[in-house]
């Protein structure tokens, strides 16, 4: 049974690793447009940085609905089958 908890705790962190992961992705890939838009005042830009916060926000949703249904009981996969 001892195995069992760790690999569980194993695939937890992995899981949680991954979705840090992908959030300092999609941030990182906003730094360009992020510059291109405060510091040359590119409105192009500007259009890609409100849809990258769009993308974000998404995202960050995602996650609170996740770490709700982990923290209430609810198997990790669950939250995705919501969306």
């Amino acid at each position: 049974m001892q195995t069992n908890n760790e690999t569980t705790t194993e695939t937890d962190h992995a899981a949680a690793g991954g979705r840090y992961a992908e959030l300092q992705k999609l941030v990182a890939g906003m730094a360009a447009d992020f510059q291109k838009f405060y510091g040359d005042n590119n409105k192009a830009a500007g259009t890609r940085v409100r849809n990258a916060m769009q993308e974000l926000k998404t995202f960050a949703q995602t996650v609170r609905n996740e770490v709700s249904t982990i923290k209430n009981g609810g198997a990790a996969g669950a939250a995705k089958d919501e969306d």
